[in-house]
């Protein structure tokens, strides 16, 4: 069975910066993958262009045998993008906000409302469907995003820090969403910095770090026999600054 999610040779350079360095990832249908790596890593942009967002310099995405770039429509009618720092059209309420993206992902009309409540729901919005997006929360409106990634049922969702800004209640709302979904035979590609999440949630992950993948497969292969924060650690090649680095603030802080 062909995967996924297939990235081949990606690469995409800003200047004179090579944000993603001719990488390569597989993930199989049906399973939770966490893609973690440093700040400037690179994971947002390969996120993006897995995605059709951002044309890369070189290399493919392919989404279940469509090309992303050679086929966009193919490919995009069966994902379900959250992009970290998406802006929504947040003049709308949510209920309008998620019938909008109904009808933008052809689902019939008669569908759009049961499902929309549904999301609602099950996200703790329902009380705020008639609120502007403009006046919701962060939280609120990483949820509604989420809302909008699934309301034509897709059959890849790639969420780019689904969690941040989402309190701890939602939070497990979201991740009872996300376990039903790959239950059912949906896959999640999902970046984070916060390895216990992506430990305790994702069956496989990818560490990436100068836009290359450093380890990858399931959550047990990747850590070793460590914990997957010190994995990632040895990985990257985190050094801890020496001890008087900031003698200074330390003098400060005790003279106070």
């Amino acid at each position: 069975m062909s995967p996924a999610l297939a990235l081949q040779g990606l690469t995409k350079s800003f200047g004179a910066k090579r944000a993603v360095d001719g990488l390569d990832l597989e993930v199989r249908r049906g399973c939770m993958f966490g893609l973690v790596g440093p700040n400037g890593a690179g994971k947002t942009t390969t996120l993006s262009m897995a995605t059709g967002l951002l044309r890369p310099d070189a290399g493919t995405a392919r989404v279940l045998d469509h090309d992303v770039w050679s086929d966009p429509a193919g490919a995009k009618a069966l994902m379900g993008v959250l992009p970290d720092g998406v802006r929504l059209f947040d003049r709308l309420s949510g209920g309008e906000l998620l019938h909008y993206v109904g009808l933008l992902r052809r689902v019939p009309p008669a569908d759009i409302a049961s499902r929309s409540g549904d999301l609602l729901e099950a996200l703790g919005l329902t009380a705020d469907r008639d609120t502007l997006v403009v006046e919701y929360s962060a939280g609120m409106t990483k949820k509604i995003g989420l809302a909008c990634a699934l309301i034509h049922a897709p059959r890849l969702l790639v969420l780019d820090e689904p969690f941040e800004a989402v309190d701890p209640v939602s939070g497990e709302g979201v991740r009872s969403i996300l376990r039903g979904y790959t239950a059912s035979g949906g896959t999640v590609v999902l970046s984070s910095h916060v390895m216990e999440l992506v430990e305790s949630l994702c069956d496989e992950l990818a560490v990436v770090a100068q836009g290359r993948v450093l380890a990858a497969g399931t959550v047990d292969d990747v850590r070793a026999g460590s914990s997957l924060q010190q994995r990632f650690l040895d990985l990257v090649g985190f050094q801890a600054s020496g001890e008087e680095s900031l003698a200074w603030l330390r003098s400060s802080s005790a003279s106070s």
